[in-house]
């Protein structure tokens, strides 16, 4: 079992609401967001081309949910731990806030609430999918945009999008921990 979200970058119109419920929902530290937004453009299409001949998109950006995370060799303590549902949490009780964790990351998304003395990261809403839901994100996004599921079942609606997907899948820059979290991009719809 792996559950991910599926991100079409094509849908996402960066209204924010995905990263609001998420602060709502898990209340991380003023100043941390566990969804962020990035603006990737705006691009010439050619060399030498100007507005309006430029394409942008944007891409919302959480815990990958690496299936083989660095966060996780690096932990000390084994507070960083891959779950059965493909999911990587924090035990904050195990947690002592070295951040070796947050230095393995390469997609930056843990940091240290100092309050705390704990690392945290987005937890694809464990507390919401153990009660049958799915994370806020997902039933936040205006556009829809994201979507949850099993990427390993391949009946999922998240397997089968993937699936037909093809060359329009991409995942941020895989450094060896294969993440779970998948984008789908069709760069000849996000032209301006």
């Amino acid at each position: 079992m792996q559950y991910a979200i599926v991100t079409e970058c094509n849908k996402c119109v960066s209204c924010f609401a995905c990263s609001v419920a998420c602060k709502v929902e898990n209340n991380p530290p003023l100043g941390n967001h566990w969804t962020k937004i990035l603006r990737v453009g705006p691009y010439p299409i050619n060399e030498g081309d100007v507005f309006p001949n430029v394409e942008m998109y944007f891409l919302p950006v959480k815990c990958q949910h690496c299936r083989q995370p660095e966060c996780v060799s690096v932990c000390p303590t084994g507070a960083s731990q891959k779950t059965e549902d493909g999911t990587v949490q924090i035990n904050k009780e195990m947690c002592i806030g070295c951040q070796f964790c947050v230095m393995a990351c390469p997609y930056g998304v843990r940091y240290l609430n100092v309050e705390q003395k704990v690392v945290e990261k987005c937890t694809m809403c464990q507390q919401l999918i153990v009660a049958g839901g799915q994370p806020e994100c997902v039933s936040a996004c205006t556009g829809s945009a994201l979507h949850f599921g099993d990427l390993d079942d391949p009946s999922s609606e998240v397997s089968q999008m993937v699936a037909a997907a093809g060359e329009k899948v991409h995942h941020l820059p895989d450094v060896g921990n294969d993440p779970a979290s998948v984008y789908i991009l069709d760069k000849q719809k996000w032209r301006l």
